[in-house]
């Protein structure tokens, strides 16, 4: 019976001992580290909303070419379904949605990090995250 108590009381001092100090690699390893990039179908819709919200500078529910971002200008027209010179919030989710799901190679509803880099390796036009959004200092709709 001694000897459990002896052994139970050396496994908690080490639980309780000071943890080894990550090595210069493991330290370096570790502040480089990139979490994995998740996103779902869902989830990239409110992103897609807040983005055409964000570029509409002038509030009137479309998209005008001095709207887009130059990445984009090259793309209006194919965006713009009914030619009419502007992108409406229908157009402009029908077509992120459907960037959305080239890139998601194995139809989960989700896009990972691998997802996306095997879309950056066949040229496509990379997913747009929160973090890219433009900044629109208009005061928000209700």
């Amino acid at each position: 019976m001694r000897v459990m108590v002896v052994v139970a009381g050396a496994l908690a001092l080490a639980a309780c001992s000071k943890p080894k100090e990550p090595s210069p690699e493991e330290q370096a390893a570790l502040s480089n580290y990139v979490p994995p990039f998740v996103m779902s179908r869902l989830d990239f819709g409110g992103v897609v909303e807040r983005r055409f919200r964000r570029l509409d500078v002038n509030n009137d529910d479309k998209l005008t070419r001095n709207e887009v971002s130059k990445r984009l200008l090259p793309r209006f027209d194919e965006i713009d379904l009914n030619k009419d010179g502007a992108i409406s919030n229908e157009e402009w989710s029908a077509w992120m949605m459907k960037r959305f799901d080239a890139q998601d190679i194995n139809h989960d509803g989700t896009v990972t990090s691998d997802e996306r880099e095997r879309a950056r390796e066949m040229k496509e036009l990379d997913l747009p995250t929160p973090a890219e959004e433009p900044a629109n200092t208009t005061a928000p709709r209700n």
